[in-house]
Formats: structure tokens, sequence, C-alpha cells
């Protein structure tokens, strides 16, 4: 399986992030075991989640998705056969969020206690804390690669300028950097990313590992009308996707698809994979049909024609 570097990380990574937002909400523990070992013994070996998964469902408290991990980690033995990316920052309940040092020191000693881990290998500011210093923060990440409880640090979530400026800093001070950037971006939601944080992106060299990678599933073709919202419990956001633009996107990744012989949702996946600047796509799958149409996807390789078909359906 090919590796791709993360940053300047010293990290790489095979073409696609299993992306652990379903664990302990879609997916239970059981089927969550399964889908891993699945992914890992396809030759994928990167595995992204976050403190606060999944504290939205019913009864969850945040953390679900680290302790499932953490389970299947030890379960199979495979701390060193896998990348673990999870984050810190976000909403926990009872104030506790954002990027100050205190809530990054306690929040990483609660994740290395549900992953059963004495280190993670990408430690991600889930959402950027203008309230707090980026000196701070980042003073606060760079004790923890010190101490070896991290090996590389991310952004998530940043807007071009902040990203920008937390680099600097990090620059000035001689400290380490983020070397990698989690944005939005798939075939739809493109705009932002192009425009504002790809370009210091590649200057930069970070490593970019988008997330919502086939639009919470509306580039799956299974989203394509109202009444099909009831499909998941992600499909009441689909509402806004059901436009023109959103239409004309579905129309395109038929064709290809069929041209190709492949699926919707392989194709978009591809779409990224042939952009330059994209790492590994994050994305997430509940079934074993799902995560062998993503295992497909990251496989494929789509021509420069059949690209700009894409680009010009999405612009």
């Amino acid at each position: 399986m090919q590796q791709r570097p993360l940053g300047k990380s010293g990290l790489k990574i095979a073409p696609l992030i299993f992306g652990g937002n379903v664990f302990g909400w879609t997916a239970n523990e059981s089927t969550s075991f399964e889908l891993l070992d699945d992914f890992v013994d396809a030759g994928f070996n990167c595995i992204d989640t976050a403190d606060m998964y999944s504290r939205w469902a019913p009864g969850n408290r945040g953390g679900e998705s680290e302790t499932i991990i953490g389970k299947w980690l030890r379960s199979r033995g495979s701390r060193a056969r896998v990348v673990i990316a999870t984050k810190v920052g976000g909403d926990m309940g009872e104030g506790f969020k954002g990027l100050s040092r205190r809530h990054i020191l306690q929040g990483v000693e609660s994740s290395l206690r549900r992953l059963q881990t004495d280190y993670i290998d990408l430690y991600q500011a889930h959402f950027d804390d203008e309230s707090t210093p980026l000196e701070e923060t980042l003073e606060a990440f760079k004790q923890l690669l010190e101490q070896g409880k991290v090996r590389a640090i991310g952004a998530s979530n940043y807007k071009g300028s902040r990203l920008a400026a937390a680099l600097r800093v990090s620059e000035e001070q001689h400290w380490p950097r983020y070397e990698t950037l989690q944005p939005q971006y798939n075939l739809y939601d493109r705009s932002d990313f192009e425009s504002n944080l790809e370009p210091l992106c590649r200057e930069q060299q970070l490593g970019v590992i988008p997330y919502y990678s086939l639009a919470s599933g509306f580039l799956t073709g299974k989203y394509r009308s109202a009444a099909d919202s009831g499909k998941s419990p992600r499909g009441f956001g689909m509402k806004r996707f059901l436009n023109d633009r959103g239409q004309r996107i579905l129309a395109a990744l038929d064709e290809v698809a069929a041209a190709v012989q492949s699926r919707p949702a392989q194709v978009a996946l591809g779409w990224l994979l042939s952009k330059p600047s994209v790492t590994a796509p994050i994305a997430s799958a509940t079934s074993r049909e799902q995560l062998s149409d993503l295992i497909q996807g990251a496989q494929l390789q789509l021509d420069a024609s059949t690209v700009a078909r894409l680009d010009a359906a999405s612009a």
C-alpha cells in the first residue's frame, strides 16, 4: 500500500483515514471492531477520532469513540500497526472546551486513558480558540511533544489567516508547528479550502486530511430528494445539498462511475486523491459494504479529463 507523508512529521499513512465519529453512535462496539479489522487487513493504517465523539448521541457523554478504539487496540495488540489521530478543544460539557494550556494537558491524559496507549501519533486542535493566545496553545503542545505523549500536532477547522499566524508563532519561537490541517473539503464544499487554505498548505508542505469527504453521505448518491432524508441519522442534513448544483454533481458522479465501472462514493474519493494538496481523505463507514466502497475509492485513479469533468460540474 502506498504511504504518504503527514507534512514533515515523519509519519506516513495509507491514502484513506477511517473516521471514528461513528463509533459508539451509528456503529456499536462489535461492528466497530469488525470494521477496524477489515480496514487494517486491507493495508490502511490511520484512524481519526476526537475526545468529544460522539457526545451528540442520546445517552453519550463524549469519549465513546476513543474508548472503543482503545479496546480494539488492546484486544488486537495492533498499536504499532496504526497511526492514531485524535483531537482536543471540542465541547466536552461543563465548560470543558477550548485550547487553553489546562484543557490541552488534561484532555491528553483523558484521551490516552481511553485509547489505552501511552502516546498519540497526531494530536489536533479540533477548533480554533481565539480566546486563548496561540502562544499558550502551541507551548502546551510543545510540552506534550517533549514528553513523548504526542508524536505530531495538527490543526482542524482553522481559517487561513489563523493557520498562517500559528505557523509564524512556531517559526519565531522555534517550536514544533502544526504539520497537518483537517479542513472540510469535498466535491461539494470546495471554495473555502481552495481559496483560503490550499495555497498555504502547499507552500508550507502541510499534510491535508479532509473530513466530510463524502459530504455526510450526499456524494454516495444515497440522497437525491427530500424523501430520502429518513434513510439514516445524517439524512436531516441533506437539504442544503439538494439544489441545482448538487444535482449536477450527482449527475457527473453517475456518469463517471458508469464509465470507470465504479460507484459514486468511490469516484468522489478518487477526485479528492487526484488533488496534489490532499494527503488522505477521512471517511467513515457503518457496514462492511460501505467500507469496501471506501477502500476501492482510495485505489481509484482518475485521468485528467475525468477530474476536469468533475471540477466543472462542481464549480
